[in-house]
């Protein structure tokens, strides 16, 4: 993994209840495509943030849902917001990294990760985490994707830059299949799940701590990346986002 992100980029996103794009719609969405064939599972959330998937995986499954960030301060927001809802005894927080998870294998019926799996790479993430499902369990991830062959020369610049290994969507079907998985469904989040759910208040938040003063070189630098970052969007919106993969282990169906 990539060595730890500076402090300030973990404060920029504290409060809010989504860290990255995505919405509870497409959380849904994803579920739906295999809540029925489950009763009460096990769920693991990696990279959870304050639980902007956790807590509605928890309210839909009836299950339980063990989640995981590196980010304390993000976990207690986690609990508050559980607590709330009037779901705590169902989601249990866990500090620590994706890479070191203290599980046996074949512990869960389900793993979720929202805009977290490329901090390991979307080949690595899920051959590790592949061991921790049950026989017949399920994963699913969202995963930065060109929607293009050759996208336009500044936003390909930008991610060689930011993420180098995001590939197309047709070369991330084909690493779920080498890792042993068959893919349920793939389907990539609407535009509202960046520019509403996440930019929006993202920026927001970026002009009152400009208000404020007083920043870092470290912090500006952050902040710029960040502006970068919402401007790519605008600009190249049609030529890559994040795609939901939902996939099942193969093998027999989980108990």
């Amino acid at each position: 993994m990539d060595p730890p992100p500076d402090p300030f980029l973990f404060a920029l996103f504290e409060g809010f209840p989504r860290k990255g794009p995505g919405s509870a719609a497409c959380t849904e969405r994803a579920y739906r495509c295999i809540g029925d064939r489950l009763h009460r599972p096990d769920i693991l959330d990696i990279g959870c943030g304050a639980g902007a998937s956790a807590l509605p995986l928890a309210g839909l499954s009836g299950g339980h849902v063990v989640a995981v960030d590196v980010h304390r301060p993000y976990l207690r927001e986690l609990q508050a917001a559980a607590a709330a809802a009037g779901i705590a005894p169902r989601v249990t927080p866990l500090q620590a990294t994706m890479d070191r998870l203290p599980f046996h294998d074949a512990t869960f019926h389900v793993i979720w990760s929202e805009g977290a799996i490329s901090a390991m790479g979307f080949g690595e993430g899920l051959g590790s985490w592949r061991p921790l499902l049950r026989a017949g369990g399920y994963l699913a991830v969202t995963e930065l994707a060109w929607f293009v062959d050759d996208p336009p020369g500044e936003v390909r610049d930008f991610f060689v830059q930011g993420y180098p290994a995001m590939v197309t969507d047709a070369e991330n079907r084909h690493m779920v299949r080498e890792a042993g998985f068959r893919l349920l469904e793939a389907f990539p989040l609407p535009e509202s799940s960046w520019r509403e759910e996440y930019y929006a208040p993202l920026a927001e938040r970026i002009w009152e701590i400009r208000k404020r003063g007083h920043l870092s070189p470290a912090a500006e630098e952050i902040l710029a990346l960040t502006d970068l970052e919402i401007a790519m969007y605008d600009r190249y919106s049609g030529s890559y986002g994040y795609i939901m993969y939902v996939m099942q282990k193969a093998g027999p169906a989980p108990r």
